[in-house]
């Protein structure tokens, strides 16, 4: 006889009871696509590392896209909703949230801080409807924790630039429409931002990308190696107020905590699989979740889980009210990547020799939360901003 596996309870201390009706109202949006479109078919796009073109529409419709950018098609979420948006993306799949992300985050929310209106009004609304999808190219081939000190520069020449160098890891840069090149100004050493655009379904002479074969997570978003041999960009082109690298820090902060949410997400997706899979499988002729041993690891579990959700909502509370620091966002991207890693970690273990296979969805979420820890600032880098933050002495150059 199959038992019927007792319910899971994800919020122990009952946070949802935080939530607006607006918020419930865009959490069942996001669910349901999750639901309905995700969850049937992207194991088959992880295997594959295939981009899921097709559930882009369904996607658009869920009227999240862009996330915190207000007009222009986007939505003009709290950074509480765009939270929670991200953590039931993840809670789905972790290759979609992060096509979000970068959408949304990276790519419309650097054009909506630094483009002027023009700007905006050229690219945000596409962007927002996803008829163009957009990539950030931050990260290089040797500077990726230190990318304060990247190499791609910017040449002035007639009426625009020419931009040199290269960019590795780039989230969608293979197959984005618009993409955010940040280079060196040759004339005063100064960071700033450049769109280069595809026209008619070629990218400019000179840009080059490809996409990164043989990850073993995310693998339904492409990130691609790109390569600037004299890319010409209008001047027009140039993002006017993307000025400095401070600028760039000010965009990754704003993400970072997102990313927190989003490791929320895979630790939430993996204790739901290990509490429900302890209660159905039997051992010895009993459920495993009748063994000592396992309801232990259970409630550590979500006691991590829950620890996880309240560094989350309390953060996104300060973010909201403007009272919180890169040293706030450092920390909670540090802590709560690592303990969800943990936590998928102990998830897969309890499923055993199941917990490696696909159709699981335990693995998928573990090898995703590998690269969750590291993009947008390792743990180490992390840790370091934050013991700056509480010392006063930086011990990084």
């Amino acid at each position: 006889m199959t038992r019927i596996p007792h319910d899971v309870d994800t919020d122990y201390y009952a946070l949802a009871d935080f939530l607006s009706e607006e918020d419930r109202d865009l959490v069942e949006r996001v669910r349901s696509f999750v639901r309905s479109d995700l969850a049937p078919v992207i194991n088959g796009y992880w295997e594959r590392a295939e981009f899921p073109h097709a559930l882009l529409p369904a996607f658009v419709k869920t009227g999240v896209v862009g996330t915190a950018v207000r007009g222009y098609g986007a939505p003009g979420l709290n950074r509480f909703q765009t939270g929670l948006v991200a953590m039931e993306l993840s809670r789905g799949d972790g290759s979609f949230n992060t096509v979000n992300a970068v959408q949304s985050g990276l790519v419309m929310g650097t054009i909506d801080r630094f483009g002027d209106d023009e700007q905006k009004a050229r690219w945000l609304p596409a962007l927002a409807r996803m008829e163009r999808l957009g990539a950030f190219g931050l990260t290089e081939p040797l500077h990726g924790s230190d990318s304060v000190r990247l190499e791609t520069t910017a040449r002035r020449s007639g009426d625009g630039y020419l931009l040199s160098g290269a960019k590795r890891w780039i989230g969608m840069g293979d197959i984005a429409d618009v993409v955010i090149i940040w280079a060196r100004d040759e004339s005063d050493g100064k960071v700033r931002g450049f769109v280069v655009e595809e026209t008619d379904g070629r990218y400019p002479d000179g840009f080059e990308a490809a996409p990164i074969l043989g990850k073993i997570g995310k693998r339904a978003i492409p990130q691609a190696d790109i390569t600037l041999d004299d890319v010409f960009v209008p001047a027009g082109n140039r993002l006017v107020h993307a000025n400095s690298f401070r600028d760039v820090s000010a965009v990754l902060s704003a993400t970072r905590s997102t990313v927190a949410w989003e490791a929320l997400g895979h630790a939430t997706a993996a204790y739901e699989i290990a509490a429900r899979y302890a209660q159905t499988r039997e051992q010895f002729g009993r459920p495993i979740a009748s063994f000592q041993l396992v309801q232990h690891k259970l409630a550590k579990m979500l006691a991590e889980l829950t620890s996880m959700q309240l560094m989350c909502f309390r953060s996104a509370t300060l973010q909201d009210d403007d009272r919180f620091s890169n040293a706030q966002a450092s920390l909670l991207k540090m802590h709560v990547c690592d303990k969800a890693r943990d936590l998928c970690r102990e998830a897969r273990d309890m499923l055993g020799g199941n917990g490696l296979l696909l159709e699981n969805d335990v693995a998928r979420h573990l090898t995703d939360m590998e690269v969750v820890h590291t993009y947008e600032g390792t743990d180490s880098i992390q840790s370091l901003i934050v013991g700056r933050d509480i010392t006063g002495i930086a011990a990084f150059a």
